[in-house]
């Protein structure tokens, strides 16, 4: 199956993250883990956690609301690092909570951006210890890496609309 979609009439939401643990670590240990890994925290509230930029990111642990923003030290020049999938994973992610194959670890799962902020609070309040709100992946970041011959992260992309697909079988 193939389609084309105009640039122009494609929506590409956030894909966001949760883990089912702090990797051993209490709230405040991992707080003061995420400060060292290169991020700058404030605590927010729900209205302000949804990132309005790239390299920033909303985090919601223990009933509470933060903002990351990723220090420049830990930005890439290479358009696959400078993602903030790849932030999120590089910095955080691998290193803090061992998730080293978002694909394959069980701690890890993924909330498309369609489903809001509230996807992640539902999440937190059933079977999950953290949740990472992303900024979503421009239309011209998406082109530049395919263009570049480059794979995107996994789950890196939420795209809207999508198609309706599936097998029909009619009994003759």
């Amino acid at each position: 199956m193939a389609v084309i979609f105009p640039d122009s009439d494609l929506k590409v939401f956030d894909y966001n993250r949760v883990v089912k643990d702090l990797n051993g670590l209490s709230a405040d240990e991992f707080l003061i883990a995420v400060e060292g890994a290169g991020f700058d925290i404030t605590e927010s509230d729900d209205d302000h956690a949804r990132p309005e930029h790239q390299h920033e990111y909303g985090m919601l642990l223990d009933s509470k609301w933060y903002r990351l923003k990723a220090k420049e030290e830990i930005i890439s020049d290479s358009i696959i690092e400078s993602l903030d999938v790849s932030i999120l994973q590089n910095n955080l992610l691998a290193p803090i909570l061992r998730i080293d194959d978002p694909r394959t670890d069980p701690r890890i799962d993924f909330v498309g951006g369609i489903r809001g902020m509230s996807g992640l609070k539902e999440r937190l309040s059933s079977d999950m210890k953290v949740a990472f709100a992303l900024y979503p992946v421009s239309i011209s970041q998406l082109m530049e890496v395919s263009d570049g011959g480059k794979v995107m992260p996994p789950k890196s992309t939420w795209f809207e609309p999508k198609l309706a697909s599936g097998l029909f079988m009619h009994r003759l």
